[in-house]
């Protein structure tokens, strides 16, 4: 098992990471269309726990979107899966409810042993990196054991966009 490398490394590798409270949204549908909704309730959310906590003397940074997609892979895009989350400080019991209809609630990300890989560009072009990583996993005698799972290292905007794609992995045997 490696250490964690920087993140600017566009090969894949394998780090341990710890779990992690998350603030999440659940959608249904093209994450273009659904995520409108989902992130202003999951932001809202979160910024104002930040906030609530920097009133008590807290300093709290909100780190970067986490998007899971369970059945990316085996269903049209308008039926995707969407699990939309936020880290939270650990000892976060509740979370103030911003937009009405669209429920933030608080889960337990489990990691342990990850695969991933620095993908630079459009979310388009993801599919031969995904591939890279799949073929990296598959080379290294393990397998996938958990959902696809990025992290966006940027906006959807940005002139660049660099996205973390990982998938939770075990030793095959």
């Amino acid at each position: 098992m490696q250490k964690q490398r920087a993140i600017s490394k566009q090969e894949p590798h394998i780090i341990e990471m710890p779990s992690q409270k998350m603030a999440v949204v659940l959608t249904t549908g093209d994450p273009n269309v659904v995520g409108a909704q989902a992130l202003p309730a999951l932001y809202g959310a979160v910024y104002t726990l930040k906030f609530d906590l920097k009133k008590k003397g807290i300093d709290f940074k909100v780190g970067a979107l986490r998007g899971r997609w369970p059945d990316a892979h085996l269903v049209p895009k308008d039926q995707w899966l969407g699990i939309w989350g936020l880290p939270i400080p650990e000892d976060t019991t509740s979370l103030p409810q911003k937009v009405p209809g669209t429920e933030v609630k608080i889960e337990v990300w489990e990691y342990g042993a990850v695969a991933q890989i620095l993908h630079v560009g459009p979310f388009s072009t993801e599919p031969s990196t995904v591939q890279r990583l799949h073929d990296f996993i598959a080379e290294n005698g393990y397998e996938i054991a958990g959902v696809h799972e990025e992290e966006y290292l940027t906006k959807p905007t940005a002139k660049v966009q660099k996205t973390l794609i990982r998938y939770p992995i075990k030793k095959i045997g």
